[in-house]
């Protein structure tokens, strides 16, 4: 890539007990934004770790200049970072992947590209072979049959941690009020009910090697069932 081809964009990482991978995440993800935009910056949302993610990431900070970090204390949720993240990163478009080293940022330009191809204000990812246990899997499918049923939306993959969003978008669709795992689905049901246009692009996705998965535990779909019905009930009665 010889020039940037974007004028500028705010990349963040949602981060809860990455000690073992966001040093690696950051390196990639700056060497990869510099040839891709002018101005740039990477935001890691630190979700109250219990590791060293917080000291590493600080550390950091002194590296790379356009390197900045938020803190939770105390955890705040899946949600939580993301809510954070939209509201604390700086430039237009905004785009965020998980810190935990299962995508690969360089393909960013697959998204750029269709966002300025379609004109569409938000692009998201989908990933082409997933690389989790079968349960997330088996999850991810049910997941997909439960928006159909509940919200009539139909998503390749509603939950992938890769999504280039225009900062409209955050700006004209109501506060998000989710902190769990049901966070993506309550995203694309208000941008679906505000009209926004919407475009998809698949992308590799690669096994995780370290740190550990939380979305498929027991409280965390308990949680995330309970939040889903409620968006349901908000988005059908809104006066209510």
């Amino acid at each position: 890539m010889s020039k940037p081809i974007i004028d500028q964009i705010s990349l963040f990482l949602p981060a809860y007990n990455e000690e073992g991978v966001i040093k690696d995440t950051i390196a990639k993800s700056d060497a990869i934004l510099k040839k891709l935009a002018k101005k740039y910056e990477i935001l890691v949302i630190e979700d109250g770790s219990k590791d060293k993610t917080a000291t590493i990431v600080k550390g950091l900070m002194k590296q790379y200049k356009n390197l900045r970090m938020f803190q939770h204390k105390p955890n705040r949720g899946y949600g939580g970072a993301l809510k954070s993240g939209f509201k604390e990163t700086r430039y237009d478009p905004i785009v965020f992947i998980d810190s935990d080293g299962q995508f690969d940022l360089s393909e960013l330009t697959s998204l750029v590209a269709k966002m300025n191809q379609t004109k569409s204000d938000l692009v998201i990812g989908y990933r082409i072979k997933r690389n989790d246990p079968p349960f997330r899997l088996l999850l991810a499918n049910l997941l997909k049959l439960w928006n159909l049923f509940w919200f009539g939306m139909y998503v390749k993959d509603v939950d992938c941690a890769f999504k280039l969003i225009r900062r409209r978008v955050i700006d004209g669709i109501p506060p998000l009020i989710s902190n769990g795992g049901i966070i993506s689905t309550e995203f694309m049901a208000r941008v679906q009910k505000a009209g926004f246009k919407v475009s998809q692009v698949g992308v590799h996705h690669y096994p995780r090697t370290t740190g550990e998965s939380t979305g498929d535990k027991g409280s965390v779909i308990k949680k995330a069932v309970f939040e889903s019905l409620k968006l349901w009930y908000q988005l059908n009665f809104p006066q209510a």
